[in-house]
């Protein structure tokens, strides 16, 4: 069975997620440390309970959602995943960090691709990958049905949706994500956001404003 626990790190307000299974092994989603103080908090966590990384996985690339994965690939020697459509967002982000006034190099360590639509395996555990283009070309969620939650990057939050005014973002993809890909989920479905506090799907499928 796995475990979620959840990080709020740099000036976006990025949810960071750490994923954990029962033999004491866990995967980091969206790494967004953006400083030192940051980066200790996720290792302080890490090294508190154990843990044993094993990769990094990623919903999308956009720069708050990806400014600690050289940090974490370093320390712990794990490989980064995501999405092959995302490329194009994460080659960008040095463009991306000058358009909010910082600078970034960008991400040195290699991706390998996750694919939509088969098990993203976790050992013993499967997520299972949902194609949530829209807010990015190559988004995706993560979603544990034994668990009853999914993390949906940008994709869904509570009460709003991703922003889509971003290099390659589209509204109506997204809206057509989010109907097609999240609202069928069970409805007491945990919903762990880019940004946020946590939601339901039926929360959203009730109150919603970009969905009812």
């Amino acid at each position: 069975m796995l475990s979620i626990h959840t990080f709020t790190f740099n000036p976006f307000q990025e949810n960071t997620y750490i994923i954990s299974n029962e033999q004491q092994e866990c995967w980091i989603v969206d790494p967004g440390m953006s400083n030192t103080a940051e980066e200790n908090e996720l290792v302080r966590f890490i090294e508190e309970h154990r843990l044993i990384p094993q990769a990094i996985i990623n919903t999308h690339a956009h720069i708050d959602h990806i400014l600690g994965i050289d940090f974490i690939a370093g320390k712990y020697g794990i490989p980064f995943y995501l999405h092959e459509t995302e490329m194009p967002i994460l080659n960008n982000a040095g463009n991306t960090a000058r358009m909010f006034g910082f600078q970034y190099e960008g991400v040195k360590t290699p991706a390998q691709f996750i694919a939509d639509g088969r098990p993203f395996a976790l050992k013993d555990d499967q997520l299972q990958i949902l194609f949530v283009p829209g807010h990015s070309p190559g988004s995706i969620a993560f979603y544990y049905p034994e668990g009853n939650w999914v993390i949906s990057g940008d994709a869904l939050f509570s009460g709003s949706i991703g922003r889509t005014d971003l290099l390659m973002g589209d509204f109506d993809t997204l809206i057509r994500s989010i109907r097609t890909q999240l609202l069928p989920l069970p409805g007491e479905t945990r919903v762990y956001s880019g940004h946020g506090p946590a939601t339901t799907i039926a929360a959203e499928k009730s109150g919603n404003p970009f969905l009812v």
